[in-house]
């Protein structure tokens, strides 16, 4: 009895130390939102959604692992056309979070099923998938994880990805390799209080600075590209006025080159996001951001402009609160005015109830 009774502190000490370098964050949030539409011809919506995340992190010694799982809008449906290359016409299929259905009217032929559409548009992916290490004054990482978003760009992921970086007589070197399917290798220092980077790619090149000088944020951002008129710049300044901060943006792309990054200035994403740009639209925005009773209160104005008849201007107010509960409670409300429909201009109300943990 004695014998089980130490094999069992044993075991539970050993799980206890396991254990002890794992980690599990995450979030998750349902929002409601009602869009209002000008144009008598389009329906007003009413959506509620929510999405989810779910982070592990192992560590042992200098080496981490990082597991990112996420999932999107579960509640919504999703139709997608089936062809079947034995039956006459084709078959529609609508996925549900807990179900399928088929036309009755069509006939799914065994074998064949499904070759041309996606049924699992639902559903929780493995997102992202890494390691990093340290091999000397080496930094390794090695796997799939996301770009992350910025001023000019969309994000993006992809598998078989590889950084290693360095600090060499005050200069940081990095090499990627797969973040966009060629090699990439950026050189970064700071020099007078300027915080200064070069990326050289396959078919062009990213410069960035930053710095402040006498309370102002200065911010400098460029990708340019071996194609002509496809190089995109942006420009950035900020600083605090009493109890307000001030934030200025300007992102501009030359006629072959769009803007597609997802920031404080808007989600330009294309099909994932709200507003899905052409190519030589510059974006414009201004927001001021401060504190009152308990919520902080933000407002933007955005113009995206230089292509005729496409210009786009919202403005946008967003009141976050933190709850009792530990959860975040967040109000958007949205002007939308466009020149390049009929039937888009709109105002939107979106509520969302967060929480990380």
């Amino acid at each position: 009895m004695k014998k089980q009774l130490i094999a069992a502190a044993v075991a539970s000490s050993v799980s206890a130390v396991a254990l002890a370098d794992i980690s599990i964050t995450g979030a998750i949030k349902t929002n409601y939102t009602h869009t209002d539409y000008e144009s008598a011809s389009k329906n007003d919506s009413d959506v509620f959604s929510h999405e989810a995340d779910l982070k592990i992190t192992g560590k042992s010694g200098d080496t981490t692992v990082v597991m990112n799982f996420g999932g999107m809008d579960f509640t919504s449906e999703t139709t997608t056309t089936i062809a079947d290359a034995t039956a006459a016409t084709a078959s529609t299929v609508t996925t549900f979070a807990s179900e399928s259905s088929v036309s009755t009217s069509k006939k799914l032929t065994a074998g064949t099923n499904g070759t041309n559409g996606t049924l699992a548009n639902n559903k929780i992916d493995i997102e992202d998938l890494y390691l990093t290490t340290k091999i000397g004054d080496v930094s390794i990482k090695a796997g799939q994880w996301d770009n992350g978003n910025n001023e000019l760009r969309a994000s993006g992921r992809k598998g078989g990805k590889f950084e290693a970086s360095t600090s060499v007589a005050g200069f940081d070197v990095k090499y990627a390799n797969g973040n966009a399917a060629d090699d990439e290798i950026t050189v970064g220092t700071t020099l007078g209080g300027v915080a200064l980077s070069y990326t050289d790619k396959n078919a062009g090149e990213a410069i960035k600075a930053s710095t402040t000088l006498q309370g102002v944020s200065l911010k400098y951002y460029a990708e340019n590209s071996d194609t002509a008129n496809s190089d995109r710049v942006y420009y950035e300044a900020g600083m605090n006025l009493g109890d307000v901060s001030v934030k200025v943006g300007k992102a501009e792309a030359e006629t072959s080159a769009t803007i597609e990054g997802d920031t404080w200035m808007g989600d330009f994403e294309g099909a994932s996001g709200a507003y899905d740009l052409s190519g030589g639209q510059d974006v414009t925005a201004i927001e001021l951001a401060t504190s009152l009773a308990g919520n902080k209160v933000t407002f933007r104005n955005v113009q995206i402009d230089d292509v005729a008849t496409e210009d786009t201007s919202f403005n946008k107010v967003i009141v976050t609160r933190p709850l009792a509960s530990g959860a975040t409670f967040e109000l958007t409300y949205t002007d939308l005015a466009d020149d390049g429909a009929t039937d888009t201009d709109a105002t939107t109300l979106d509520l969302e109830l967060a929480v990380s943990f």
